[in-house]
């Protein structure tokens, strides 16, 4: 077995395997080397002697250049490589031919909606509109456990700060996720709880929810009433017994969107994880369904990649928004756009943002890009959709719940214990952290590498774990009762 992989036969550098040791002589793709220094496990090692400027590449494509001298069969870090990225950037549109493919029908079992959207859950919650609810919520949680069962599968609420004292996009934000989520297919029963005073209130909040079932939603503002807590335990009460005769039915694949994110990255997250969800997403498209790739800065030196796919000149110049709107948004801020790689991702082997961004976008498949949405924006088309959003994880993974994802697949190399809004499928990019964290970790995508598992073996893997999930199979983060929803904030608090 190699000691270190080359991902594609342009790349100058390679990933370690394992911990290396200076003085070690490993192969890499046939090529033999005696190793300058120490290479820990998912960091790069160069395979030829790279000259100061020259381009470091991986994935077949450029990561930054080396910033001196780096002599074939030393470590390639941090240390020695800097980022290509800048500002704003004018593209032009090179489609490429994407690998769009049908398969059979498969099916899970779902609670259709009555706008034809299906469930993957059926849960009661609580929405406080305004962070001022959120003890009342939490009361509210607390006292309607004895309501689950018979149709109604988890109570629980969402807690967040936000709904007042904010200003401009923070409030338009603020108010489309929570009318977004006010009616997720997932919630068989959604009581939204206000104050009366605040910004995003009750009225406000149904304007941007469209038609909503009233079988499935109420409201209740906690200053119109004398007892808040007896008032919403009559409505969630009411929401439970409209949920009791609620029973999963076989639905088509085809209606199943599923959110795709990774954080806490390693070297191995491009490698293993990440392909293994673009397979899977391949598979779900092939079946009529749709995914959502997000983490907009975390596409900063790969958006070309997508770019080429876009289905058409209108795909392809929303998609050159997308990234240059988000690299303006940190410019706005006096920030540099290529400051991501978190101290988690670094020392895991991530050294710039494009050896993130490369390893990023490998969740997309090789599907046509069929849609861009704005953050809050709702999928409408089946296929790869792209979605304005940070990289965050709460604020990522929420972005993607509101916007129609029945289900939300994370990979990550260094592991956590965060759940969104909908179940959120934990993918191991190594065996080891798959082994250690067994409560926390769904699915190890890392037997790539540690048993040789073949690719699309894996991703049918990831399949097949997703219908069980839509089936209503726990994921770890349900099973230790993790719930979190986080809104993106951009400006002024007042």
């Amino acid at each position: 077995m190699n000691d270190l992989l080359r991902i594609t036969p342009r790349d100058n550098v390679a990933v370690a395997l394992r911990a290396l040791a200076a003085g070690e002589t490993v192969s890499a793709d046939g090529l033999s080397l005696t190793l300058r220094t120490d290479v820990p496990a998912g960091h790069k090692a160069a395979l030829t002697d790279l000259k100061a400027g020259e381009h470091v590449i991986k994935y077949g494509y450029p990561i930054g250049y080396a910033k001196e001298d780096i002599p074939a069969g030393s470590h390639v870090h941090v240390h020695n490589l800097h980022t290509l990225l800048s500002g704003e950037l004018t593209y032009e549109y090179h489609p490429v031919a994407a690998e769009d493919k049908t398969e059979a029908p498969r099916t899970f079992m779902g609670y259709p909606r009555r706008d034809g959207r299906v469930g993957v859950r059926n849960d009661l919650v609580i929405l406080p509109t305004v962070g001022c609810v959120n003890d009342v919520a939490r009361a509210l949680e607390r006292d309607a456990q004895c309501l689950a069962g018979e149709g109604v599968e988890k109570v629980y609420c969402f807690s967040h700060p936000y709904g007042c004292s904010q200003m401009s996009e923070d409030q338009e934000n603020t108010r489309r996720i929570l009318a977004d989520l006010a009616t997720h297919p997932n919630f068989g029963g959604v009581l939204v709880l206000g104050l009366g005073c605040e910004n995003s209130g009750v009225d406000i909040l149904k304007g941007y929810m469209g038609a909503w079932d009233e079988r499935r939603v109420r409201f209740l503002v906690c200053q119109q009433v004398e007892d808040e807590h007896e008032a919403g335990m009559a409505l969630l009460r009411e929401l439970a017994e409209n949920m009791r005769a609620e029973k999963r039915v076989p639905c088509p694949a085809s209606k199943l969107i599923i959110g795709m994110k990774c954080g806490g990255s390693d070297g191995f997250s491009g490698i293993t994880a990440n392909p293994t969800i673009g397979g899977f997403s391949d598979r779900l498209i092939a079946q009529g369904g749709a995914t959502i790739l997000t983490e907009v800065p975390e596409m900063f030196g790969a958006e070309t990649i997508l770019m080429a796919r876009a289905e058409n000149e209108e795909v392809f110049e929303k998609t050159v928004s997308l990234i240059n709107d988000f690299k303006r948004y940190f410019e706005e801020h006096h920030q540099t756009i290529y400051e991501n790689p978190s101290p988690g991702n670094k020392a895991g082997g991530i050294s710039t943002l494009e050896d993130k961004a490369l390893g990023c976008t490998q969740k997309s498949g090789f599907a046509t890009v069929r849609d861009v949405l704005r953050y809050g924006e709702q999928v409408k088309k089946p296929g790869l959709n792209l979605l304005s959003a940070p990289g965050n994880d709460m604020v990522a993974a929420t972005a993607v719940a509101a916007a129609g994802a029945q289900i939300v697949l994370f990979s990550t190399g260094r592991g956590t214990p965060f759940a969104c809004p909908v179940p959120t499928v934990k993918i191991a990019s190594n065996t080891p952290l798959a082994q250690k964290k067994k409560n926390w970790i769904d699915f190890d995508a890392g037997r790539l590498l540690s048993e040789g598992i073949p690719l699309p073996q894996l991703a049918e893997e990831l399949m097949t774990l997703v219908l069980k999930v839509a089936s209503g199979q726990d994921v770890c983060s349900e099973r230790n009762g993790f719930h979190d929803l986080a809104i993106f904030k951009t400006g002024v608090t007042l």
